[in-house]
């Protein structure tokens, strides 16, 4: 297909010669060749100079060629220095899963990272927030894998990575959906072309089966394509699965959007009904649109005998927009949900009008759970849900248990009400129309459980204006459960210090998880399986003021004590992962210290994350460990990056940190300080304290994406990755963003002090930048604090609030209730104070909720209009993040060239004298004009 190029506009003052390149020390000299021949040598060929120091490489389009297009596409897509490619071309590791039965381990190869900008130009149906691939009738732009290996659970270091790939596929092949049976005996997963020359044409997903001993694959459904918009497949038990298919009877074309519109489009609103929403993207337009939703979305579901291929018609075999069929643990039952009309030209499918229901085995109906009206109105503060019947779900710990929740606030938060949310159950085994028995009741929004039998089960709600968690251990098999529970622990969700971490869980005989009992002796007593004495498994990060060191506690549910088992230990950072001594259930395979294994991942700053098993031991401590992964260094040239958490203060006393990098080699004191790029994303807290904590590892590895901001380490910047800028609203009543101008100032000029003291940045050569909110940050900052930054990068923003008059981010007002906010906040608004330059880079079918193109369109022009050096770009096929190899590499390109014209050496002399230029040039016209 025929796809466009990257569309460029700038506007700036009249361009001068480029800056002088500047002298450089003999020690700096020094320094850019290290960073130059660490990252050059990845590239395959060396470079004479450091651009960032003054140097003059390029990409593959001239600054002279890029001056010629401002404002055109003629010269398509560029490519960046060779030191940058090297991050858009590597392979990726593949994919790990672990077989139910903890033996052996499913490798799902990935393709390279990047795909070509003609896969993206695939022509889209967009339809209520979805976007639709009509020849594949799936959602569009879908990821894959390209093999299938097994191999047995590495026992010693030179097994690992040893597995045979599955045969019977079609040659080149796109692999998606790859699931396990329940007992491990079979693979289910999906195939479809490419479309590529020589390869069939496009067309639906087709189900296969592989035999997870033999590795021989076969189709199961061979004349029946796959409906994957919504749901794909599911494993009813061990021998069924039921499949999502294109109704047999769909005409073979979509419906043709007539020539003349029967009328007019219209939207009512009646009886003052408040109906208040953000800025969704890709929502129905008119009675065609609903019609081609019906028509693409619409399935029929078939079961089919996995063994013998025999298939039959799940259900009464009418069409419907099925969106859910989800098994009881028992394989007895299903949930099945249903989308249906009317549908809303406001909102996108996910508050379509919706039936849920329960099923049998032969896709019967046998309980009617809820029929849900279309949800436009549900408020847009946090908190707030849809009214009705929601979180429909099984209890993982009974064969056939339904259970759910319904909020007596209307969906409301802002209703004073007790309780707030009521959860019922009804077991479907013994009586699929018995009548709901309350469970629990919460005072918050309800949250979840993590089921662990009819003794106990843990429950969860929380609240946000106060950032409040709360955690009850509970009994659900009592006559009123919610009048036994008792409560673990009632905390701020955002203290990341003091979190206790999450209830570890196991597998069941049945393939569901439950909370993971520790039973037998242990450090804090006996463990039963039931009763007093149960002990069960928490995992954590660990956050503290060093940087996370993640844990596995044993917590005793009667006394609330606890044991360290476990502890990520420097200079590595590890993370707990599965239980993988738990098949056969709980009472074939009890957890036990003796016996326990746990699946965890060791990385450090060099060296790339790895899998291990550990062998616990009796007492309860850390036994043998044995590596089972060996994936390769993404960039092994470049494993010594180095790296820094750097801790200081905003003015006000509030502590902060980010991660501080610089080129291999460099050395302050002896090189002396570098132009520096900030990327950063601000959040919200509710106390100073929350937001001083910090919530990394120097421990991590320094893995580097091709949209990273680490790739400039390469072009011998500086970097401070992810500094803190938290936007604080403390006390009753107090809305962080009323401040959020001045809070944002305080933070950044904070960590460019840092930088500037440490002799690592030269105060001169600064930029900043980041991504969706980031870069509605580093415009802001450019508007606020022009003193800190010479120039300014922002990808996918949103600039002008009053766009997003029902809230954005953690904003809960609207625009009519905080106008003051909103105009503040508004780097639209502030168009006029910009001085210093900003490059826009936005894709052109940005569905992101609240930064629709046309934010960065509408602020270039503001730019514009007031003189300001600014150049957009506008990546052809991109969404809200970037995909294609082509976007990517002229992404790094613009932004090489940007960070290059003004951070070099003598850039802020350039461009004070185009900036003058340009105010005599205006002062010129404006007396001609009074003439």
């Amino acid at each position: 297909p025929m796809h466009r190029i990257a569309r460029v506009a700038m506007s700036s003052a009249p361009l001068h010669d480029a800056p002088s390149r500047g002298r450089m020390s003999d020690a700096k000299r020094a320094l850019v060749a290290r960073a130059r021949g660490a990252f050059d040598a990845v590239a395959g060929r060396r470079r004479r100079v450091n651009v960032a120091s003054g140097g003059d490489e390029r990409g593959t389009t001239t600054r002279e060629d890029a001056r010629a297009s401002d404002g055109d596409d003629a010269n398509g897509y560029r490519r960046p220095p060779d030191a940058l490619t090297q991050f858009t071309e590597r392979p990726q590791s593949p994919n790990v899963t672990v077989s139910p039965d903890r033996r052996r381990l499913l490798y799902l190869h990935k393709p390279p990272p990047l795909p070509d900008v003609a896969t993206l130009a695939r022509e889209e149906v967009k339809l209520a927030g979805v976007r639709i691939d009509a020849a594949q009738n799936s959602t569009s732009r879908m990821g894959h894998q390209t093999k299938l290996a097994i191999g047995a659970m590495p026992a010693r270091e030179e097994e690992i990575g040893a597995a045979e790939d599955f045969v019977g596929t079609p040659e080149n092949a796109l692999i998606n959906y790859v699931s396990w049976s329940p007992d491990g005996t079979k693979i289910a997963f999906t195939t479809r072309s490419s479309g590529e020359p020589g390869e069939p044409e496009r067309g639906p997903l087709t189900l296969w089966i592989a035999d997870a001993h033999t590795r021989q694959c076969r189709v199961l459904l061979p004349n029946r394509g796959l409906n994957t918009i919504f749901e794909s497949y599911s494993w009813l038990n061990d021998d069924v699965i039921v499949a999502c298919c294109i109704p047999e009877n769909r005409p073979k074309e979509a419906p043709k959007r007539p020539q003349t519109p029967f009328g007019p489009r219209i939207q009512t609103n009646r009886g003052g009904n408040v109906a208040q929403a953000r800025t969704y993207a890709d929502l129905l337009k008119d009675s065609h649109d609903a019609d081609l939703f019906d028509y693409y979305c619409s399935s029929e579901l078939v079961a089919v005998d996995v063994s013998t291929g025999a298939t039959k018609t799940w259900g009464d075999g009418k069409a419907r927009i099925y969106t859910r069929c989800d098994p009881s643990p028992d394989g007895k039952y299903a949930i099945v949900e249903a989308i249906h009309r009317p549908y809303s030209y406001s909102v996108p499918c996910g508050r379509f009008p919706k039936k849920v229901w329960v099923a049998d085995s032969d896709g019967k109906v046998v309980r009617e759970v809820a029929d849900l009206p279309l949800a436009e109105n549900v408020p847009i503060v946090h908190n707030a849900t849809r009214k009705g019947p929601r979180a429909v779900n099984w209890r993982s710990d009974k064969s056939a248990s339904l259970y759910w929740t319904e909020a007596q606030d209307e969906g409301d938060p802002r209703v004073e009400v007790s309780p707030r949310d009521v959860t019922y159950t009804v077991d479907v085994g013994k009586d699929p129309a018995a009548t709901p028995k309350t469970l629990f009741q919460t005072d918050y929004r309800y949250g979840g459980v993590a089921w662990g039998g009819d003794d106990m089960s843990i429950l969860y709600e929380s609240w946000y204006k106060t950032r409040t968690s709360r955690v009850w251990v509970t009994s659900p098999g009592d006559a009123d459960p919610n009048a036994t529970k008792r409560m673990l622990w009632e905390r701020d969700y955002e203290d990341s210090y003091n979190a206790p971490g999450s209830f570890a869980t196991r597998r069941t005989e049945d393939g569901s998880y439950i909370l993971a009992r520790v039973v037998g002796p242990t450090p804090l007593g006996e463990g039963k399986p039931t009763g007093p004495g149960v002990k069960l498994l928490l995992q954590g990060d660990g956050a503290n003021p060093e940087g996370d060191r993640p844990f596995i506690d044993l917590f005793d549910v009667d006394t609330g004590a606890k044991h360290r088992m476990w502890e990520s230990k420097p200079p590595y950072l590890e993370h707990p992962g599965s239980l993988i001594s738990d098949y056969g259930g709980p009472e074939a395979a009890p957890v036990t210290l003796e016996t326990m294994r746990i699946l965890f991942s060791r990385e450090s700053p060099s060296e790339n994350s790895q899998f291990f098993s550990l062998q616990m031991t009796a007492d309860g401590s850390p036994g043998k460990e044995v590596k089972i992964s060996n994936f390769p260094h993404p960039h092994p040239d470049l494993k010594e990056l180095p790296k820094e958490i750097i801790k200081y203060k905003r003015d006000d006393g509030v502590e902060l940190n980010g991660t501080l990098y610089t080129p291999p080699g460099y050395d302050a004191a002896r090189d002396g300080p570098l132009p520096l790029l900030m990327w950063a994303y601000p959040r919200e807290f509710k106390t100073k304290e929350a937001a001083s904590q910090l919530r990394d590892s120097p421990y991590r590895f320094t893995g580097i994406g091709p949209s990273s901001a680490l790739v400039w380490l390469a072009r011998g910047y500086a970097v401070l990755d992810g500094p803190a800028l938290p936007i604080i609203g403390e006390g009753e009543g107090v809305e962080p963003n009323d401040t959020y101008v001045e809070q944002l100032v305080a933070g950044a000029r904070a960590a460019v002090n840092e930088v500037v003291a440490r002799g690592v940045a030269d105060p001169e050569r600064i930029a900043v930048g980041g991504h969706s909110y980031g870069a509605f940050m580093a415009a802001n900052l450019l508007a606020h604090a022009p003193d800190l930054f010479a120039c300014a990068i922002a990808r996918s923003g949103a600039y002008n609030r009053t766009l997003t008059p029902f809230g954005f981010q953690a904003e809960e007002r609207t625009l009519w209730e905080a106008p003051e906010t909103y105009n503040a906040m508004s780097p639209f608004m502030n168009a006029h104070k910009i001085k210093k330059p900003i490059l826009l880079i936005h894709g052109e079918e940005d569905q992101n909720s609240g930064t629709h193109l046309m934010q960065s369109e509408r602020f270039f022009s503001a730019l514009k209009g007031n003189g300001a050096e600014v150049k957009l770009v506008i990546l052809p096929h991109e969404s809200h993040g970037y995909r294609a190899k082509e976007s990517i590499n002229h992404m790094l390109a613009e932004t090489s060239d940007w960070l290059d014209a003004h951070c070099a050496p003598g850039a802020k002399k350039a461009a004070e004298a185009r900036a003058e230029e340009a105010a005599k040039a205006k002062r010129d016209a404006e007396e001609m004009v009074s003439k």
